[in-house]
């Protein structure tokens, strides 16, 4: 019976005699001799069979293991196929999620320069020759930069902005940041 076990389990994972000794670290032969019947495994190797096959040892000493059936393939196929598209209306809603929290990120960053340009904010006049105002400066856009993601193409001389750049159009409008 372990025998067979043996043989039935190699086979389903599709493993031949040679690549699961490798696995096992012994020779074909010694799978091959298990499978015939003609020498049994140690406790410790049946541990590392079971663990290779995947597999409790019990079913390795006890169990006759029948190869699955097209019936039982056929409804384990339809339950993934279900599982599969429930994993796919969850990334959609992630995706919609994400798009919507990204367009209040942009109108928010649009009311907080609005709100900056019409109180006249000292943002808008910074030095960035003083070391301070340029630390902070920086540290502020590379904020900006994490969070707005821009794709801009030049050409003959002018910038062609995609539509969910229109943060960084109104950050080079209102501040007049060089474009790159």
């Amino acid at each position: 019976m372990l025998s067979e076990n043996i043989k039935a389990l190699r086979k389903a994972k599709g493993l031949s005699q040679g690549e699961l000794a490798v696995m096992l670290t012994v020779v074909r032969q010694t799978i091959s001799k298990w499978e015939q019947g003609l020498s049994v495994p140690d406790s410790e190797m049946l541990i590392s069979i079971s663990e290779v096959l995947e597999t409790p040892v019990g079913a390795l000493l006890g169990e006759t293991i029948t190869q699955p059936k097209a019936e039982d393939l056929k409804a384990i196929s339809e339950k993934l196929e279900v599982i599969n598209i429930q994993l796919a209306q969850r990334n959609t809603a992630r995706r919609k999620i994400l798009h919507w929290l990204f367009i209040l990120l942009c109108a928010a960053i649009v009311t907080i320069f609005t709100v900056l340009l019409a109180l006249n904010s000292p943002y808008l006049g910074w030095n960035y020759s003083d070391p301070e105002t340029a630390v902070i400066g920086v540290a502020f856009h590379i904020f900006e930069w994490l969070f707005i993601r821009e794709s801009i193409e030049k050409y003959d001389g002018h910038i062609e902005i995609s539509t969910e750049n229109n943060c960084f159009l109104l950050n080079i409008l209102l501040f007049n940041l060089p474009s790159q």
